[in-house]
């Protein structure tokens, strides 16, 4: 499922980043790479929150429907 609506509180792992090879760079930069742990903590009108390793960083809600988890 996409990130985008993942329900908040639970963990879930990303299983593939749809980007071009710029913005999975970035992503990868911040800890955002597949197969890491990743919590939904607040949805702000379909942009987002997550937990990474103890870190909150926001996602707009565009980029969070390219990140799959499951």
């Amino acid at each position: 499922m996409p990130l985008a609506i993942a329900p908040l509180g639970q963990d879930f792992t990303v299983v593939k980043i749809g980007t071009d090879d710029k913005m999975k760079r970035h992503l990868e930069d911040l800890g955002i790479i597949v197969g890491c742990k990743i919590r939904v903590s607040s949805d702000l009108s379909g942009n987002i929150v997550v937990l990474i390793k103890d870190c909150r960083m926001a996602l707009d809600k565009d980029l969070a429907m390219k990140i799959q988890v499951s």
